[in-house]
């Protein structure tokens, strides 16, 4: 194929969501399925969610079920922001078809080699499925052109504890496995995100599109919207809408940094935190390439236009 094959381990969440349009709108990539976790809500529902969101949008990519829960220890939902059910508790209408058979982190390894050294992976939520499917084959990397991966705070700002940001405290030995196995990580922490605030006013202009996509999403995002802008103000954020930026076009990136970063695995007040070495005091290779700016209104543009299409 001449598209870009795309790869999403997703746990649909509102935010996610968003970053699905924007990936289903790009005509340089083919998203070649989307693997799913527990993560914001439970596996029943962010499934379903993945599967409403591909009819609604009119593309036909696998869905493969995935991960019930972190691999060690349990973790808290996202349920009190994004609903519920992850999609507003809007009470759509279930989609037609069901996922596949497949075990999502066996469809990763299957997709890695069919699509051996030109797979762009994005992760999305926890990375429960991505380490698992590592733990099955150690040698997933050598095939994976590049990872691009949501997660993490990188000063130790969290957004679900003081440290840690929710797809790394939800599952931080998931993390850890996935972060120690790949040799290279695209990294877009919660503290870009919120560098990449979207003005509400501004979103409800997008979400006034008349499209599917964007009548659908304003009913699912109302809720989340509304819990925004309660506790941050003017600002909106989709820390996966720029984690999909990053990955649909790396070029919208105007400063990053490279770094090491490890996983605190404790128990104690910093589970789940990215610890970056900043300094290079550690000696470890410079791994991650950390998102710290990305061109605003190439953002907005991508969002905009992944509502409005039909």
């Amino acid at each position: 194929m001449d598209k870009i094959p795309l790869l999403i381990d997703t746990d649909p969440g509102v935010d996610d969501a968003l970053a699905l349009l924007m990936a289903f709108n790009d005509p340089r990539h083919q998203v070649v399925g989307l693997t799913i976790a527990a993560g914001n809500v439970g596996l029943r529902h962010t499934v379903a969610n993945a599967l409403k969101l591909c009819e609604v949008a009119g593309v036909d990519a696998p869905v493969f079920a995935g991960c019930p829960g972190p691999l060690l220890h349990p973790a808290p939902d996202a349920g009190y922001v994004h609903g519920q059910d992850g999609f507003g508790d809007v009470g759509y209408e279930p989609a037609q078809r069901t996922a596949q058979a497949e075990h999502a982190a066996q469809a990763i390894l299957r997709l890695s080699h069919e699509h051996a050294g030109r797979l762009l992976l994005v992760a999305l939520g926890p990375l429960t499925n991505v380490a698992l499917a590592l733990k099955l084959d150690p040698t997933l990397p050598e095939r994976v052109a590049r990872l691009v991966v949501m997660a993490g705070a990188v000063t130790g700002h969290g957004n679900i504890t003081p440290a840690a940001e929710f797809n790394v405290f939800f599952d931080p030995e998931a993390a850890h496995i996935v972060f120690e196995g790949f040799p290279q990580i695209d990294l877009a922490d919660w503290e870009g995100t919120i560098a990449h605030g979207l003005l509400h006013d501004s979103v409800l202009e997008w979400l006034a599109a008349d499209s599917p996509r964007a009548r659908f999403y304003e009913r699912i995002s109302k809720k989340t919207r509304e819990w925004s802008a309660d506790r941050r103000g003017e600002y909106w954020h989709s820390a996966d809408a720029l984690a999909m930026a990053f990955a649909l076009e790396p070029d919208g990136v105007t400063q990053d940094v490279h770094r090491p970063v490890v996983v605190e695995l404790g128990h104690g007040h910093a589970r789940g935190m990215t610890v970056v070495d900043w300094n290079r005091q550690s000696g470890q290779a410079d791994r991650f390439r950390i998102l710290m700016r990305y061109d605003q209104d190439r953002l907005d543009g991508l969002i905009r236009a992944a509502l409005a299409a039909r």
